[in-house]
């Protein structure tokens, strides 16, 4: 009884496990494939990466910023530089962020790591191959002796896998530091973008600039040629002494001096424009001048901590801080042994001829190489590596403290600049009219040449002076909107940006 009893519940077990054997199946399946990946995602050496923050003070404001408020769309414009309603300089930075060769460098750079990822990730996966080999002796594998020790051929073929594990993380540390790296690149194409566009357009204002002292110089230089060339009359007449001819003399000299310099300062700043375009050095036609420019609108600048989310180059140096530290974890598995799974599949005969005809030959190993004493060497590795990452760390702050002098020296140059250009206006206005009055008072012998020369030397003076400044204020415009991290949006401020001007479309 006790045994049809026992029988009966032993039939129904394996019924019940045969009519669930494939669910079982696929139950293990799962079980051992979750529980390898939890074993090898919980062996993953080296600090975790943990963003830094710098020492700033998120509601400071800068020193020069008299509207304090938070930026706006002027500066999240990926065009800012149309703010300066010059279409010259549109299409000349258009052309720039096409061809320049700098940006094109930082692209292949990009390329370049994006491939290293691809490399990376390959070390997650065995390795196929191939091996196919002849010898001849009397040693079979270079181990065992032939039979009475006559020499034998031996030809092999086989596919190979060796498989190493990634049961530290090596592998994984060693593409998380590929991928930060990408993100770098990316962030430095974007940084040598801005760089560029600043670059192309501070050019831009200087050749305006030098353009513009060249023709004041042309102008004076006629001037000063038709003066000489009246009192040069006057003294023949002997009306006035031989010292008037010689001071108009060294003043026409000054005028005609100044006209080859600024000649030379137009073709060097049109070649130094040319290159920053990726074309060859040569003449750039313009048609617009100086003091014909439009100053832009005054910019909202915000608060310092909003610099760390929009400058590139903030964000590339954390994405190198990031990429240095995985640098760590891969530092600190290679002082843990490697497990690898190896094998082999194919064939081997005597005769080359009859190697099918033998079946296949097969091997499967697994081997555990691991340092054991090296003098340091592997825990100096580590060492060495988290020296680098605390350099990368000094980096990252430095060009965020380096972020807050650049917005700061901006917005000091175009508060002082502006004031500077209105007195620098007041200065031509009075040297005109004063070098007006002077010639009328010599024309009537009231005052001496020397009163005449000195107005003259000091309006050139004050109209160089006056483009020189107007020149730096453009160019201060343009740091500040390079400082702010201008050119370029976060994927977070485009979504902004985005829904904001949907917003505005749909009222």
């Amino acid at each position: 009884m006790r045994k049809s009893v026992t029988w009966k519940l032993l039939n129904n077990l394996l019924t019940n496990i045969e009519m669930n054997s494939r669910m079982n199946t696929r139950l293990i399946q799962l079980f051992i494939t979750l529980l390898v990946f939890v074993i090898i995602n919980a062996c993953k050496v080296g600090p975790n990466y943990k963003t830094p923050e710098p020492e700033i003070d998120s509601t400071a404001v800068y020193r020069y910023d008299s509207l304090q408020l938070a930026m706006t769309d002027s500066i999240l414009n990926v065009n800012w530089w149309e703010l300066f309603q010059d279409p010259v300089l549109d299409s000349l930075i258009n052309i720039g962020l096409s061809e320049n060769k700098n940006i094109l460098i930082a692209s292949a750079r990009i390329e370049q790591a994006r491939e290293q990822v691809g490399i990376a990730k390959a070390d997650y996966w065995p390795k196929f191959g191939y091996q196919v080999g002849a010898s001849r002796g009397s040693i079979l594998g270079g181990i065992v002796p032939t039979e009475n020790n006559t020499p034998e051929n031996i030809f092999t073929g086989f596919g190979t896998l060796n498989w190493e594990l990634d049961f530290w993380g090596k592998f994984r540390r060693s593409t998380e530091s590929a991928k930060a790296s990408l993100v770098a690149s990316e962030y430095g194409k974007r940084t040598v973008q801005i760089g560029l566009i600043s670059e192309i357009a501070n050019t831009y204002y200087q050749l305006l600039d030098f353009m513009w002292r060249l023709d004041i110089s042309r102008y004076t230089l006629e001037l000063r040629q038709g003066s000489l060339e009246i009192i040069q009359e006057r003294y023949k007449e002997g009306i006035i002494p031989e010292i008037d001819v010689n001071q108009a003399e060294i003043q026409r000299a000054i005028a005609a001096a100044s006209v080859p310099l600024y000649q030379r300062r137009v073709a060097l700043t049109e070649n130094a424009l040319n290159i920053l375009l990726g074309r060859n050095p040569g003449p750039v036609i313009l048609s617009t001048e100086l003091y014909d420019q439009t100053m832009p609108p005054d910019i909202p600048v915000g608060i310092p901590s909003m610099l760390i989310n929009r400058r590139p180059d903030i964000r590339r140096a954390e994405e190198l801080l990031k990429a240095q530290n995985a640098q760590i974890g891969v530092a600190v598995a290679q002082r843990f042994p490697a497990i690898s799974l190896t094998g082999l599949l194919g064939v081997a005969s005597n005769d080359i001829s009859n190697l099918t005809a033998g079946g296949a030959a097969w091997s499967v190993g697994g081997s555990l190489l691991g340092p054991l004493f090296e003098f340091g060497k592997n825990r100096r590795r580590v060492e060495v590596e988290r020296y680098r990452t605390e350099q990368a760390l000094y980096e990252y702050e430095l060009t965020v403290i380096t972020a807050f002098k650049e917005v700061e020296d901006a917005l000091v140059s175009i508060s002082t600049l502006k004031e500077e250009l209105s007195y620098r206006q007041d200065h031509v206005n009075a040297a005109l009219n004063a070098r007006n009055l002077s010639k009328e008072r010599y024309d009537k012998g009231v005052t001496s040449y020397l009163e005449l020369l000195e107005s003259e030397r000091q309006a050139f003076e004050a109209e160089l002076a006056y483009a020189q400044t107007m020149r730096g204020l453009f160019g201060a415009y343009t740091n500040l909107y390079k400082a702010l991290g201008g050119g370029w949006l976060s994927e977070e401020e485009m979504q902004a940006y985005q829904s904001g001007e949907n917003q505005d479309s749909g009222n």
